[in-house]
């Protein structure tokens, strides 16, 4: 595929922060083959050490809602590509704004998933965030954590 081809489809460069960057792995893992998925929890452990599971389980949380409540099937590409689609975009700016403001995940959520309520997509959105800040790892806020 040309660089061209790939452009549309995935429009966005990977994320720079390295907890953004696990998260789009995770999410694109789990995506592929289920929640349980093995290389993602290999992922977590690798990078939070002894502290994996929590985050995992949160991630996995927000993954199985995100799929439960949504009404647009969400773009997701593949797990080793260094870009990322609009929706995969999305979904990481408002896990990084959950924590702080939680009304505005929700909204670009909702948008997201063409759905009028999504509170506890929300809720695990700020669960993960709020997970990752406990680590002292916290998620830059907002869309220019995708930039």
């Amino acid at each position: 595929m040309t660089q061209h081809a790939a452009h549309p489809l995935l429009p966005h460069a990977a994320p720079a922060s390295p907890d953004l960057r696990l998260m789009l792995y995770g999410i694109r893992r789990m995506a592929a083959g289920g929640i349980g998925d093995a290389h993602a929890a290999h992922a977590f452990l690798v990078s939070c050490g002894l502290h994996y599971r929590r985050p995992l389980v949160l991630l996995r949380a927000l993954v199985a809602e995100v799929a439960r409540t949504g009404a647009a099937r969400l773009a997701i590409g593949p797990c080793c590509c260094p870009r990322m689609s609009s929706s995969e975009g999305a979904l990481l700016a408002a896990i990084g704004t959950a924590r702080a403001r939680p009304a505005d995940a929700h909204r670009q959520l909702a948008r997201l998933l063409q759905v009028p309520h999504c509170p506890t997509v929300v809720d695990c959105a700020q669960a993960l965030s709020a997970c990752f800040a406990d680590l002292g790892r916290p998620l830059p806020i907002g869309e220019h954590a995708c930039a």
